[in-house]
């Protein structure tokens, strides 16, 4: 990143210009991770760790109250499971154990079935808590704001 921001020092750069070089510099570092074997051995199928990580913290967040952070997939010793640890923000308004089988439950079920990566573990680290959202409650038809004279 510095060798894509020393050009900005030396040169007044239109913001565009600043912001396409930026993402240029971002995307040439971009990395796969490991490739993880799909399907078992008997197959010559793939999937990068980025792409299944990616997968995977999209099934944590859709159980309510959790926000994934990181994801990480270990392949076992056998090279035919993975093991997968992430680190989670929850809310602290039901109790985390409960909360943390949920998760396991997604995203073992997200990694075999929408992926087809046999789990032999999940691993959790929850390091943050969440503000519980509120609902909001829809305004009536044809009510409006009073505040807005």
């Amino acid at each position: 990143m510095d060798a894509a921001a020393r050009p900005f020092r030396e040169v007044r750069l239109s913001a565009r210009t600043v912001a396409d070089r930026v993402m240029r510099a971002v995307r040439d570092e971009a990395r796969l991770g490991r490739l993880l074997p799909l399907g078992g051995s008997a197959t010559e199928l793939w999937v990068a760790e980025t792409t299944a990580a990616k997968a995977l913290r999209r099934a944590a967040d859709r159980v309510a109250g959790v926000r994934a952070a990181s994801c990480r997939l270990i392949p076992d010793v056998d090279n035919t499971t993975v093991t997968i640890t992430m680190t989670l923000a929850m809310t602290l308004d039901r109790p985390l154990p409960g909360r943390a089988t949920e998760v396991r439950r997604a995203v073992g079920r997200a990694a075999e079935d929408e992926l087809g990566v046999a789990v032999s573990g999940i691993d959790l680290a929850i390091v943050s808590d969440l503000e519980p959202s509120t609902p909001t409650t829809p305004a009536e038809p044809g009510s409006r704001n009073q505040s807005r004279r």
